[in-house]
């Protein structure tokens, strides 16, 4: 959704210099006498791409929603400047029904009928006039050229290309365009939604965990737009390596209060860390300050020669401001698995396997081999079939075609991706552990709990209670009751904190099983799988090596699919059979390919250079516009903001075409 801040008139919304988008200031929140907000105070200014972090619970989604309006604070205040529009994504919405993909994502163009309808009227009003020289003739051609200019910015020229690059780079394929949005999952839908924000091109973006739904592939188009953004942007999300991609600087929310790091993720956490142990070395100095003053005061408070020291230190003491530290959650989530019991040295085999639904074969001829001890990823798109592949390794999905074989003495663990829908909701949390134990681990049940964060009254909660996260690791602690040999995870960190996502990935690194991961978290993949199978296009395609190397080889590939496109056919159709350039190139690569594909890369080099150097330019051009109106805002004219907007769109179409171009 976009939400306007009282829609200021049109000189208001972006022809002015707005130095701050959004001030927070002494912002309290408060829950049943308990307090999650405690003068949080920080601004969000133009261009800032800001990731908001803390631990569940912290109250990062409930601030999005007190910025947009959805939610009033106990006290302090939030401003947003008149006509400033602001885009919403939360982690649940409820989405529209009736419409196909296409015409849903051109929702988004909404609010340009009511512009269309005035450069109509305004044209009408033109052609009936005949007092062309007249002052108010002049102010309607001003304000027919306001409102063309204001089309223009919005993407009034161009909407269906644009509604389509950004449903593409979000994974619809040019087949879903004309789909009712009914037969698309809460996931896809969600990425409409999505793509309508980015196509409404708000002064601000906030994005609640924008990745849950999205796989490899549109994370990283979404990577590239965002960092290519004009607007500013405030993102919630586990993903390590989408936040360091996207932002710039670290807002952290803990125990009620902001603590503001203007660097992106991986460095906020070695500066938290430099500031907590600054903040533990002067609590422990005034301690021991102040352990020394009252010695002093308790030996001499009733000795009449010491009173007057002692009044002073009692008044020192009195005036000292106390350093308070932040209580630090030390409590460990202890996922231990137990040991895997020794199977055949084949864990799983694939040959030549095909599954289908009715006519839409997902995937044919999949080969898999997996051997006792490795670590595999399933990746690929949303709907390319790596759930479907996880459901027949661990017998839940008959195939047509093939053989579907596991291996000797293996007995397999299984976390699905709806794990939270297989669980009685019914169910406290203890009933959930105890009716799948079985024999000594029964008296061992409320240690598991504790080790995953479950102690006290939380055991005695009902699951339908639980947020996403508490279900996750409760259905990790159910896995952990059985010695498996091989676990199928299928996105086992969706909605689990980084420190949860961090001591999972550390007991997995231990687990002397054989393990099969479905995964879109890159961060999480990285050190723990040794090969990687891709789904695409219905064809499953295996790649050695980890998941970093698998993404620059799927660059490469991608990079020789846009150089296809700018070649005649048939050395289009070439190029398209040939192998993409794998790490270790092979040195019997023939003279002709090495030669064509240098030149392609070549091309692309230039390519970029040029648009480097164009946009270098209009950085400059806009800079130096920006302080003239700083320093004069009442002598800009007309013409003036025109050249803005027009050198604003040149820049935006310059970034997009740098972006394809990487």
């Amino acid at each position: 959704m976009v939400i306007s801040s009282k829609m200021g008139t049109f000189a208001g919304k972006s022809l002015i210099n707005i130095y701050v988008l959004v001030s927070i200031s002494n912002l309290e929140v408060s829950f049943s006498g308990a307090t999650l907000f405690d003068s949080v105070t920080f601004m969000v200014n133009p261009r800032d791409r800001i990731g908001l972090v803390g631990k569940n619970g912290a109250g990062k989604s409930t601030l999005l929603k007190i910025i947009v309006g959805l939610q009033t604070p106990t006290g302090g205040h939030v401003a947003v400047p008149d006509g400033i529009e602001v885009g919403y994504l939360p982690q649940i919405m409820k989405v529209s029904d009736g419409r196909t993909v296409m015409d849903e994502a051109l929702t988004a163009y909404a609010h340009l009928q009511h512009l269309e309808q005035k450069l109509e009227s305004i044209t009408k009003e033109l052609g009936e006039r005949t007092d062309y020289e007249s002052a108010d003739y002049a102010k309607l051609i001003e304000r027919l050229n306001e409102v063309s200019d204001r089309y223009h910015l919005l993407g009034g020229d161009n909407r269906e290309g644009e509604a389509e690059k950004a449903l593409m780079g979000l994974g619809f394929k040019r087949s879903d365009f004309t789909r009712p949005t009914t037969e698309f999952s809460g996931g896809w839908r969600m990425r409409i939604e999505l793509a309508k924000i980015l196509l409404q091109h708000p002064d601000l973006i906030l994005l609640d965990e924008p990745t849950n739904h999205l796989d490899i592939e549109s994370i990283q188009w979404l990577e590239e737009y965002l960092k290519s953004y004009s607007g500013a942007l405030i993102l919630i999300s586990h993903d390590r390596a989408f936040l360091d991609a996207v932002t710039t600087r670290t807002v952290e929310l803990l125990l009620g209060k902001a603590y503001d790091y203007n660097v992106p993720y991986s460095k906020y956490v070695g500066l938290r860390k430099e500031r907590r142990e600054q903040q533990l070395s002067a609590y422990r100095n005034q301690q021991k300050a102040i352990e020394k003053t009252e010695e002093f005061i308790e030996r001499f408070r009733y000795k009449a020669t010491k009173s007057n020291q002692v009044q002073s230190r009692i008044k020192q003491l009195e005036k000292i401001e106390r350093i308070e530290i932040d209580d630090e959650d030390t409590v460990s989530l202890n996922i231990k698995f137990p040991p895997a019991p020794r199977s055949g040295n084949v864990a799983y085999l694939a040959k030549d396997l095909q599954k289908r639904f009715g006519e839409k074969v997902i995937f044919s001829n999949a080969n898999i081999s997996v051997e006792r001890g490795e670590r595999i990823a399933l990746v690929g798109r949303n709907g390319e079939g790596k759930t479907t592949m996880s459901r027949i390794i661990v017998g839940q999905l008959p195939w047509e075609q093939g053989e579907s074989i596991v291996g000797h003495n293996v007995n397999i663990g299984y976390f699905a991706q709806n794990q939270d829908d297989l669980m009685n909701g019914d169910f406290t949390v203890y009933d959930t552990l105890e009716r799948v134990a079985t024999g000594e681990i029964r008296a061992k049940l409320r240690d598991i709990l504790g080790a995953f964060l479950f102690r006290g009254d939380d055991v005695d909660k009902k699951v339908r209670v639980l947020s996403g996260g508490e279900r996750s690791r409760l259905a990790m602690a159910r896995l952990m009751l059985e010695p498996y040999n091989l676990l199928v995870l299928d996105e086992p960190t969706n909605h689990m904190d980084m420190r949860s996502k961090d001591i999972l990935k550390n007991a997995l690194m231990q687990y002397d099983g054989t393990l099969i991961v479905v995964s879109h978290d890159r961060e999480f993949l990285d050190g723990l799988v040794n090969k990687v199978y891709e789904f695409r296009d219905g064809k499953v395609k295996e790649h050695l090596g980890s998941i970093w190397d698998f993404l620059r080889r799927r660059k490469l590939e991608s990079m020789r699919e846009l150089e296809a496109q700018a070649l005649p056919p048939a050395q289009a159709a070439a190029a398209q059979k040939r192998e993409p350039a794998k790490a270790d190139a092979k040195p019997e690569e023939s003279y002709v390919d090495k030669k064509e594909k240098d030149k392609q890369q070549r091309k692309l080099q230039r390519q970029r250079e040029e648009l480097e150097k164009q946009i270098e330019r209009c950085d400059a051009e806009l800079a130096a516009m920006d302080a003239a109106l700083a320093k004069s805002p009442t002598k800009a004219t007309l013409d003036f903001f025109e050249k803005y907007n027009n050198l604003k769109k040149q820049q935006d179409e310059l970034m997009w075409k740098w972006s394809e171009a990487m």
